[in-house]
């Protein structure tokens, strides 16, 4: 005779919810958290550089400890160090803002148009393999002494790589967001403005970050060849004059300001791009074995 099996008793499990967390509250403490662990590497190093330099390994004339670089920035404060990192700052903004604009243009023109492609890329990728040095006694014939010749080369060394984050970023547009535009019936401007743009951000974001770093080491090359104010000249006067602290004391300040204008790009780039769900704005797994 045939049995019947027992049924299965389904138990319903009980989830029980989780402690709310407040958000910014645990934001600012990962904030904290990667701010303090950025600082790890740098104090490791200023403490090696200060130990190795106290115990006479290293000539004082060549290294000096991390503390006479210090009070090297000190004297140099009180000597209108000021107005040197305003003018720097200044001329890269300035040249950066120039250079950035005419690569968007230019990028997107040569990203949407093939023809635009063909007739200016070739001449672009073979300029951008051009030395930034290259450029400085051209400029100083076409443009003089004054400002214009260094802005003229800050916005060169920002040109290149913001073009490229932008060609990058709108050949990388998925397809099927072209189509579904078409299908919508989207003018050629309603086309970039909505869909290629917004899409390619991330790229052109980074083409900007690069591009800013670069500002940076432009306006250097500028000014080691011809200014009487910026941070270029101060490492130009700490090498005729035999002050290893001073030319060290102004790599520290053009790391720092590198530092905190790359910092303000990716608040900006956060800020913009908050709908994108990647890992870089989730918390990320560890690493486990």
């Amino acid at each position: 005779m045939a049995t019947v099996e027992d049924p299965i008793e389904l138990h319903a499990v009980q989830v029980q919810p989780e402690p709310s967390i407040d958000a910014p509250a645990a934001r600012g403490a990962r904030l904290r958290a990667r701010f303090g662990r950025g600082f790890i590497l740098p104090v490791l190093v200023l403490a090696v550089l200060e130990f190795t330099a106290r115990l006479g390994w290293v000539p004082a004339h060549l290294l000096p400890p991390p503390s006479d670089i210090a009070s090297a920035l000190v004297g140099l404060a009180r000597e209108g160090l000021g107005t040197h990192v305003l003018v720097s700052s200044l001329r890269v903004a300035a040249g950066f803002a120039i250079g950035a604009s005419l690569a968007i243009a230019l990028g997107a023109l040569v990203g949407i148009s093939r023809r635009a492609e063909d007739l200016l890329d070739p001449s672009f990728q073979a300029l951008r393999a051009i030395p930034s040095l290259a450029w400085v006694p051209l400029f100083l014939i076409w443009l003089g002494i004054d400002e214009a010749p260094k802005l003229a080369l800050i916005a060169l060394g920002a040109f290149f790589p913001v073009y490229m984050g932008v060609v990058a970023g709108i050949r990388d547009v998925d397809r099927k967001l072209l189509e579904v535009a078409a299908m919508a019936g989207l003018r050629p401007l309603q086309l970039v403005r909505r869909v290629l743009l917004p899409a390619s951000l991330p790229a052109v974001f980074t083409g900007l970050r690069n591009g800013l770093s670069l500002a940076w080491m432009f306006m250097v090359a500028a000014e080691l060849i011809a200014a009487s104010r910026g941070l270029g000249y101060l490492l130009t006067d700490g090498r005729e004059t035999g002050r290893t602290d001073i030319v060290l004391a102004t790599i520290v300040l053009l790391a720092l300001l590198g530092k905190l204008s790359d910092t303000g790009m990716r608040w900006l780039e956060e800020r913009c791009l908050s709908w994108r769900d990647t890992l870089a704005t989730q918390a990320r797994p560890a690493l486990r074995r």
